[in-house]
C-alpha cells in the first residue's frame, strides 16, 4: 500500500510537471532550447536557431507585412499573414524585385513580389529588456536587401537585439503619381510597417520596444533622417544613426515625382502621352521583370528618379507631405538623440566614372548640377554653373590632377553638404543632442586612389567598420580591428545610452554640435575632437542653395480627360 501510494504521487508529480511545461509553451512568448528559440507572436510561432559560431539566436525571413499585388502593387503594405504551424525562421534568401547592374546580389538570393520580411539576431542572454537597433538598408533605393550587410558582431555584444529587412525599391517602391492606387511612398510605408512590428512584437523576442535606435547606410541613412521626420512613425523609434546620407539630399526626395515617373518610363520605352492617367495604366501594365529594368545607377545629376518623395496631403495614409527642409525649419518633429556623419571621400564611390566624366565634365558641367536647383534664366544657370566649377576645379581644364575636387565634388553634392544642411537646420530648431563625425580612417589594404599615392575613407566606409564588412571587402589587419572595436563600442554606446563616449571614458569627450558645424568627432585612430566641418564647403553650397532651391512639390491631381 506504501508503495503504491508513492507510486501514484510519484505519477501526479510527473503529470502536473508535463501539464506545467505544456501551459508554459502556450503561454509564454518565448521557449528556449539547446539550439533553437521558438517565440510566440500574434500571427503564429516562430522558431529561430543559435548562429553556427554561436552568440545570438538568428530569426530569417518573418514576414512582417503583406505586399499588395497586380494593380495594387504600388499602394501601402497589408498587414502580415497568420500562420498555424510553427514558423522555421531559417529562410535568408528572399529579396525583393530588383535591378543589379553591380553585380552585388548572390545567385542564390530568391525574387519575390511579397518580400516584406524581417529578420531578428537575438544575444543568447538571460537579460531582458534589451535596446534595440533596426537596420535599413541602402542601394540608391533602387537594390539590395535586408542582410546586404550583416551585424553579428554587434549582436554577440549581447546588450543589444538587431532587426534587418527588406522594403520594396525602385519603381516599386516610389513610384509616385498621386493617385488612389499610386500614391507615392510604398517602400517607405513598408518602414513604417516594420517600425509598428518592432513596437509590437519586441518585447517577446526580448527587447525594449520604448528604447529603439533606428539606423541606416547610404539611401538606408536617408531613410532614417525621413522617418525621423514623418509623423507616421512618431513614438516608434528614439533614437538615430543616419550613415551617409541625409533627407535634404536631392536623391533622397524626388523634386518632380511625374517628371521623374516619365523619364523613368522612357527608359523603358514608353511613348504615351504622359498624362498621370496614361503613366498609371502603363506602369501597371508592366511585369516586374520589365518594371526593374532601367538602370538609373549612372545618371550625371546624382539622383535615381525612384526615391520617396511629397504626397498630396489628400493621400489616404501619406509618408510626407512637407519637404524635409520645411519641416525641419519649423521645428515640429522629434528631437532624438542623432548619431550622425559621413566618410571623407564618399565621392570615391564615382572615382571609376573619373576618366570618361572628367571630359564630359569640361564639355557641360551643367549636367551634373542636382535637379533640387532652379534659376530665373539660362544666363544665370551658366555663371552658378562656372562659379561651382571654379570652386572645385579652378579655371583650368579637369584633368588627372584634378582627381580629388572630383572626389570631393560628388562627397559634396550627394552626402556631405546634405548632411551638413540638415545639421544647421537642427541646431537652428533648437536640437542639442545631435554628435557629428567625420569618419577618416583608412588601413593599408584599402586601393590607392587613382593618379595619387593616397588612400580615402570611401562611401560607407563607417557602415564597413561597424558592420561585419560588406561582400568582398573582408580585410583582416590589426588596424583595422582596433578601428573596428573602437567603431563599435561607440555605436554600441550611443544605442544603449543615446551618448557615443560616456562620461568616465579615457576617450575624448564628444559634445553635441553647435552653430557652425562645430565641433565634430574626427574618427580616425586615435580619436579626435575638432572645430567646424567642412566649414568652407558647407558655407560656399548655403549660398547656392539660399539663392536657387527648388523645393520638392507633390503629384498634381490627375486629371480624367482621356478615353
Amino acid at each position: 500500500m506504501f508503495i503504491c501510494l508513492s507510486c501514484n504521487t510519484r505519477s501526479l508529480r510527473t503529470m502536473w510537471f508535463i501539464i506545467s511545461l505544456l501551459i508554459y509553451a502556450l503561454f509564454s512568448p518565448c521557449v528556449q532550447g539547446a539550439n533553437d528559440l521558438t517565440v510566440k507572436l500574434e500571427q503564429g510561432y516562430v522558431r529561430g536557431y543559435i548562429d553556427p559560431d554561436g552568440g545570438f539566436y538568428a530569426f530569417y525571413g518573418i514576414p512582417y507585412a503583406t505586399a499588395p499585388t497586380g494593380d495594387q502593387k504600388f499602394k501601402a503594405p497589408l498587414p502580415g499573414p497568420i500562420w498555424q504551424d510553427t514558423l522555421e525562421a531559417v529562410d535568408n534568401t528572399i529579396i525583393c524585385p530588383q535591378n543589379d547592374p553591380f553585380k552585388v546580389i548572390s545567385k542564390n538570393m530568391t525574387i519575390k513580389e511579397d518580400c516584406l520580411i524581417a529578420n531578428v539576431f537575438v544575444p543568447d542572454t538571460k537579460e531582458k529588456n534589451l535596446p534595440v537597433v533596426v537596420y535599413v538598408h541602402g542601394g540608391a533605393f533602387q537594390l539590395g536587401y535586408g542582410n546586404l550587410f550583416t551585424y553579428k558582431r554587434l549582436a554577440r555584444s549581447k546588450r543589444v537585439i538587431i532587426v534587418t529587412f527588406n522594403y520594396r525599391l525602385g519603381p516599386h517602391g516610389f513610384l509616385c503619381l498621386g493617385t488612389e492606387d499610386v500614391p507615392g511612398n510604398a517602400g517607405m510605408k513598408d518602414q513604417v510597417a516594420l517600425l509598428r512590428w518592432v513596437n509590437q512584437n519586441i518585447a517577446k523576442f526580448g527587447g525594449n520596444p520604448e528604447d529603439v535606435t533606428i539606423a541606416g547606410y547610404s539611401a538606408g541613412s536617408s531613410s532614417v533622417d525621413l522617418l525621423m521626420l514623418s509623423k507616421s512613425a512618431k513614438g516608434l523609434f528614439h533614437k538615430v544613426i543616419p550613415e551617409s546620407g541625409a533627407s535634404t539630399a536631392a536623391f533622397s526626395v524626388q523634386t518632380d515625382p511625374i517628371e521623374s515617373a516619365k523619364e523613368y518610363a522612357k527608359l523603358l520605352n514608353y511613348t504615351g502621352t504622359g498624362s498621370i492617367v496614361n503613366l498609371e495604366k502603363y506602369y501597371k501594365s508592366l511585369s516586374y521583370d520589365t518594371l526593374m529594368s532601367a538602370d538609373v545607377m549612372y545618371r550625371r545629376d546624382s539622383v535615381f528618379l525612384m526615391s520617396p518623395c511629397i504626397e498630396r496631403k489628400k493621400s489616404k495614409e501619406f509618408f510626407l507631405s512637407e519637404s524635409p527642409d520645411n519641416i525641419l525649419k519649423s521645428g515640429a518633429y522629434p528631437k532624438v538623440p542623432i548619431l550622425y556623419g559621413f566618410a571623407s571621400m564618399e565621392g570615391l564611390f564615382r572615382v571609376g566614372l573619373f576618366d570618361e566624366w572628367k571630359q564630359i565634365m569640361n564639355d557641360d558641367f551643367e549636367a551634373f548640377l542636382s535637379p533640387d536647383l532652379e534659376f530665373e534664366s539660362d544666363d544665370q544657370k551658366r555663371k552658378v554653373t562656372r562659379k561651382i566649377k571654379e570652386f572645385y576645379f579652378g579655371q583650368s581644364t579637369i584633368d588627372n590632377d584634378d582627381i580629388y575636387g572630383y572626389i570631393n565634388y560628388f562627397t559634396d553634392v550627394i552626402f556631405a553638404y546634405p548632411t551638413l544642411r540638415a545639421v544647421k537646420l537642427h541646431v537652428e530648431a533648437g536640437h542639442n543632442q545631435i554628435y557629428l563625425y567625420d569618419f577618416s580612417f583608412v588601413h593599408d589594404e584599402l586601393p590607392i586612389i587613382p593618379h595619387t599615392n593616397i588612400r580615402g575613407a570611401d562611401h560607407c566606409s563607417q557602415t564597413n567598420t561597424v558592420s561585419d564588412g560588406f561582400l568582398g571587402t573582408n580585410y583582416t589587419n590589426s588596424k583595422l580591428e582596433e578601428m573596428r572595436t573602437l567603431t563599435r563600442s561607440i555605436w554600441l554606446n550611443f544605442i544603449t545610452t543615446g551618448k557615443p563616449i560616456p562620461e568616465d571614458s579615457e576617450l575624448p569627450p564628444w559634445p553635441p554640435v553647435g552653430k557652425n558645424w562645430s565641433p565634430h568627432m574626427s574618427l580616425d585612430l586615435p580619436l579626435s575632437l575638432r572645430g567646424s566641418l567642412l566649414k568652407d564647403r558647407a558655407l560656399f553650397w548655403d549660398q547656392i542653395y539660399e539663392e536657387h532651391y527648388r523645393q520638392p512639390i507633390p503629384p498634381p491631381a490627375a486629371q480624367h480627360t482621356e478615353l
